[in-house]
């Protein structure tokens, strides 16, 4: 299994190579997740681009780092870019990773070709409700987390084997990601953004809600917004064969590299 030798800590990765000639996907989990996150769109997704999903510090077989930040993680992703020697990629994030896609950008922009993201936002307050349940009660946390992250169609056979990767990840984690994402902000440059960007949502998705996409669609000029049917925060568990056939679609018609 491969690992990212970042200051002493090793940051697991998964990679699918192609014949890309140095073309790649990078995808980023949500809070308190891990690379699991995109296992159909690294087993299925059809593309002439390397696939590459990382668990981030303190994540999945990620080994632990003590203060979690966004600008960690948007710096272990530019190391892993450099160590992989690609010039520019593509980002795709879900949630807090889509916090990190969106900062990566505002920082190295040269570097980004374009951008996917997934039930996410340009700002990405959350409820105290689920900040003190992390801190007081973490298994009522996961045992509520479905209501608003799936559609209630999703089977179990979908669900269960998420919660037991998200159920894995220590609960101070969770809740310094939750806390990334409270403070996260940036509604007053997201037009500023200049590359194609893809935009996913549920129609479910009550974390990360139809409008907070439909803001992205509405302020990034080169973008195009795709709603899934049946679908909440994870469409690319619940519905990967359009979350994937969404993402050929959009390689195809935007980006040239």
């Amino acid at each position: 299994m491969p690992y990212l030798d970042y200051k002493n800590k090793k940051i697991f990765y998964q990679i699918k190579n192609s014949d890309g000639k140095n073309k790649a996907i990078i995808f980023l989990h949500a809070s308190g997740g891990t690379s699991y996150t995109w296992k159909e769109q690294m087993a299925k997704l059809d593309v002439n681009y390397d696939l590459i999903a990382l668990d981030l510090p303190s994540h999945g077989k990620s080994e632990d780092i003590t203060k979690l930040s966004l600008e960690l993680y948007v710096d272990v992703i530019k190391e892993l870019i450099e160590i992989l020697d690609f010039e520019q990629v593509i980002l795709c994030g879900n949630s807090l990773g889509g916090a990190v896609v969106q900062e990566f950008y505002f920082k190295y922009p040269k570097k980004i070709i374009a951008l996917i993201l997934c039930g996410t936002g340009a700002r990405l307050r959350v409820s105290p409700v689920i900040l003190n349940s992390l801190q007081d009660d973490y298994q009522q946390y996961l045992n509520s987390y479905h209501v608003g992250a799936f559609h209630k169609k999703t089977p179990k056979e979908i669900i269960n084997p998420f919660l037991k990767e998200v159920g894995a990840v220590d609960s101070q984690v969770a809740y310094s990601d939750y806390m990334i994402c409270d403070n996260f902000d940036v509604m007053d440059k997201i037009h500023l953004i200049d590359v194609p960007c893809l935009v996913l949502c549920g129609t479910a998705d009550r974390l990360t809600p139809v409008k907070y996409s439909q803001y992205f669609h509405d302020k990034i000029k080169n973008s195009e917004l795709v709603i899934i049917n049946d679908a909440a925060h994870h469409a690319m568990l619940e519905k990967p064969e359009e979350v994937n056939q969404a993402i050929k679609n959009f390689l195809n018609k935007y980006v040239y590299f």
